[in-house]
């Protein structure tokens, strides 16, 4: 029999959210402060991914100016209905805009999407559609219940019908659901499906972390009520403790195949080097069954295997991303993200071709802006990534380099710089915005390469002037600065190109030929 391996998407995909078209899969995820947001994937075998692109590609749609670390996008949801895609989501509050909930259409997964439809009174996050029998569109989130919280961070999910005319919220609000579990906080996520008669309504429990679960419920009717399944949660992790190959599995979605099979996509993490999940919460798929009328995940064991048997699909492999960027295409790789919508003329691919050229900003890694950034996620515990730059810091502060990029506050920036009116090659640590040198040496040169190497959690830190012949700058530098357990915050860690003027204006730039990033063994 033949196995596949989780997760499916490794490194920082939470909230995946499915559909079925056809013979063909398509899924979701969220994206928080990073831009483009929601990238969209396609499968054949629920196994094999390959990204199509972004659903949020343009600051038209996707406006996140002074959003703080760990906000923005929220969970998305991806439904297909009459030849049109829909995907709905929450934009959390930056410092132009409230916490807000929209959805996009399009009518081929490459895109073009929609600009925003603006839900109107439409509180809460995790919002997610749901297409009857009849035709008629339905709204799905959580709230406050109107009859106030019981114990902190209660919430219900509640549901209204949308006009697809229109594009607004009519008729009443029917309060659903508050959760399987008794005082277990942040009813979230909400899904919802017809199944054999039955409306089924699945929802996340007990917050994204460690404590993490699905629960169901159903109805005969979609407005209720709604009786929870005695075996919830159907599926947790919490149980097994915290030093499980998998934790903090929940969100999830469900998708039936062309055989009949029914399947779940969830988050989960991968703690390593001590609990710590750097990857931040990625893509995993499970089996699901139904019996005597309600969902079983993953039979005769009930959690998330590392392995599993493959769906009853063909299989259907799609080629390896490259290793290396060579920067020779006339648009950036969709692996690579931007910190909040770019604004400005920083970065080009074609004023030196072949080269990535970032002009130097005046905003800083530390600060809720758009500095010149570009990063992709970190998928493997243990990675070698390395590049090669042009760059001659002209003034004080100027700096260009690698960064290992957990949050604005939390990250490790590898950088060639000038400091008191000399050029040095540097390690920047910065914990909680408190920024401290790891170590630097004096370095005259305009051309340099940089490696970085980690094995578990001990980061390396190489440095050569000419190709291959590595130096080290520092070594045994402890990672677990870039887990969200240190951060507190939702993400995964990245890893990008950067160049700042320390909040000066300057003209300068630096040009990268090529970035690398692979898997390593420990």
């Amino acid at each position: 029999m033949a196995l596949f391996q989780n997760p499916i998407l490794s490194g920082m995909y939470p909230d995946p959210s499915v559909c079925r078209v056809g013979d063909d899969y398509y899924m979701v995820t969220s994206t928080f402060e990073y831009f483009p947001g929601v990238p969209i994937f396609h499968s054949k075998d629920l196994v094999h991914w390959r990204q199509l692109g972004h659903v949020l590609d343009r600051p038209s749609q996707l406006n996140l100016d002074g959003v703080q670390t760990s906000r923005g996008i929220y969970a998305a949801t991806l439904r297909y209905h009459n030849g049109v895609f829909y995907m709905i989501t929450t934009l959390v509050e930056s410092a132009t805009s409230e916490r807000r909930n929209f959805y996009v259409t399009a009518t081929d997964p490459d895109g073009p999407w929609s600009d925003p439809h603006w839900l109107e009174d439409a509180p809460g996050i995790d919002p997610s559609l749901f297409f009857d029998d009849d035709g008629r569109a339905y709204f799905t989130a959580n709230r406050r219940p109107p009859e106030g919280q019981q114990y902190p961070k209660h919430m219900e999910i509640y549901m209204q019908e949308l006009d697809l005319q229109t594009h607004r919220l009519i008729g009443p609000k029917y309060s659903l659901w508050d959760g399987a579990l008794k005082f277990i906080h942040a009813q979230e996520g909400p899904h919802l499906y017809k199944v054999d008669g039955y409306y089924y309504l699945f929802i996340a429990e007990g917050g994204t972390g460690f404590t993490h679960s699905v629960t169901v419920a159903r109805s005969k009717e979609i407005t209720g009520p709604y009786e929870g399944a005695k075996a919830n949660p159907i599926l947790t992790h919490r149980h097994l403790g915290q030093e499980a190959a998998i934790t903090n599995v929940g969100h999830g979605d469900i998708v039936q195949t062309g055989s009949g099979e029914w399947w779940m996509v969830c988050l989960g993490t991968r703690p390593y080097g001590g609990g710590y999940r750097n990857l931040g919460r990625e893509t995993f798929l499970v089996p699901l069954r139904w019996e005597k009328g309600w969902p079983v995940v993953n039979p005769g064991k009930g959690f998330v295997e590392m392995q599993m048997p493959c769906p009853d699909l063909p299989v259907c492999k799609w080629p390896l991303p490259p290793v290396c960027d060579q920067f020779d295409r006339e648009t950036l790789d969709m692996r690579w993200s931007f910190i909040r919508t770019p604004r400005g003329d920083f970065w080009s691919l074609t004023e030196r071709p072949g080269h990535l050229r970032l002009r130097l900003k005046p905003d800083r890694l530390t600060e809720w802006s758009n500095p010149a950034v570009i990063a992709r996620r970190q998928q493997h515990m243990s990675f070698a990534t390395r590049t090669v730059m042009e760059f001659s810091p002209q003034a004080n502060e100027e700096a260009a380099g690698l960064v290992l990029l957990q949050t604005s506050d939390f990250h490790l920036r590898f950088e060639y710089a000038m400091a008191e009116e000399r050029r040095l090659l540097r390690l920047v640590e910065c914990r909680n915005r408190e920024e401290r040198v790891v170590a630097a040496i004096p370095l005259e040169t305009r051309k340099l390469y940089l490696k970085i190497e980690a094995a578990g959690q001990r980061l390396r830190f190489d440095y050569a002037l000419q190709a291959e012949a590595w130096a080290c700058l520092c070594d045994g530098v402890d990672g677990t600065l870039l887990s969200p357990d240190v951060a507190g915050s939702f993400l995964g860690a990245y890893i990008g190109l950067y160049a700042g003027s320390n909040g000066q204006t300057s003209g300068n730039y630096a040009d990268f030929d090529w970035f690398e990033y692979a898997a390593a063994e420990c």
